[in-house]
C-alpha cells in the first residue's frame, strides 16, 4: 500500500506539468502601478503634472493654426488656371495664365473715391506724379483687394493709406510721401500716430502681401482703359517735371 502512494501522487502532478508544458504563456506578472519604477518621475501631491503647460500651449497654438487656415480660405487670393495658347493639328498647347483677385467691385470703389473732394485736390497737386503715377493707383486697387473689406466701408483714408504703403514699396525718394498728411490733417500733427495705426491694421488684414507685379497693374488698367487716372505716365512727363521728380 506504500509504494502505490508515490505513483498515485506522481498521477496527480502530471496532468499539472503537462498543462504547463501546454501553456507556457500562463505566467502573469502583476506589477504595482502605485509605485513608480527607477526611471519614472516623482510628482508631489500638489504638484501639476509636467506635461500639463505643454499640452495646454499645444491647444492654443492648434487653435491659432486652425484660424490661420479658416483666413486662408476666406480670403481671396489670386489662382493660376491653364488655357489654350494654341493649336497644331490635333495638338494642343496650353499656357498657364494668372487669374487676378481683384473684382468688379474693386475697381468700383477706386472710381467712386475718385470724385471725393480731397482726393482730387490731391490728384491735381501733384503734378509731377511723385505720388499718384498710374502704377501707384493701380497698386490701390490691389491693396483693395487684398484687404478683404466690403465696399462700402472703403473710405478717403483707405485711399491715402493703400497709397502711402504703394510709395513704401516702389519709391527711393520717401519725403514726397509726407505731403499725405497735410491733405489730410493740415497742420495737425497729432493725427499723425492714428494713421499709422489704421495703416498698421490695413497691413494686416492684407496679411502683409504688399508686393505688386508690373504684369497686375497693367491688367487692372486694363479693365477701365479709358479711366483718366491711367493717363497720369511718368514717361509722358516733360524733361523739366522729370529732373524735378528726381532732384
Amino acid at each position: 500500500m506504500a509504494s502505490s502512494e508515490p505513483g498515485s501522487q506522481s498521477e496527480e502532478q502530471s496532468p499539472q506539468s503537462s498543462t504547463s508544458a501546454q501553456y507556457p504563456l500562463e505566467v502573469v506578472v502583476v506589477v504595482n502601478q502605485e509605485t513608480p519604477g527607477p526611471s519614472a518621475p516623482r510628482v508631489g501631491p500638489h504638484s501639476l503634472p509636467p506635461s500639463h503647460g505643454w499640452k495646454r500651449r499645444r491647444e492654443e497654438s492648434d487653435e491659432e493654426e486652425e484660424e490661420e487656415e479658416k483666413e486662408e480660405e476666406t480670403a481671396p487670393q489670386a489662382e493660376d488656371t491653364w488655357v489654350v495658347d494654341s493649336l497644331y493639328g490635333l495638338k494642343m498647347k496650353l499656357k498657364r495664365r494668372r487669374v487676378s483677385s481683384v473684382l468688379t467691385e474693386h475697381h468700383e470703389v477706386f472710381t467712386r473715391l475718385l470724385e471725393d473732394p480731397v482726393i482730387k485736390k490731391f490728384l491735381a497737386w501733384d503734378k509731377h506724379l511723385r505720388l499718384s503715377d498710374k502704377y501707384l493707383l493701380s497698386m490701390v486697387i490691389a491693396y483693395f483687394s487684398r484687404a478683404g473689406l466690403f465696399s462700402w466701408q472703403y473710405q478717403q483714408i483707405h485711399f491715402f493709406i493703400a497709397l502711402y504703403l504703394a510709395s513704401d514699396m516702389e519709391e527711393d525718394n520717401q519725403a514726397p510721401k509726407q505731403a499725405i498728411f497735410s491733405f489730410l490733417y493740415g497742420r495737425n500733427r497729432f493725427q499723425r500716430p492714428l494713421f499709422h495705426k489704421l495703416r498698421f491694421q490695413f497691413l494686416r488684414s492684407m496679411r502683409w502681401r504688399t508686393r505688386v507685379t508690373r504684369e497686375e497693374c497693367e491688367e487692372i488698367q486694363a479693365f477701365d482703359p479709358e479711366l483718366w487716372v491711367w493717363g497720369r505716365d511718368r514717361t509722358l512727363l516733360p524733361e523739366e517735371s522729370a529732373r524735378t521728380m528726381e532732384a
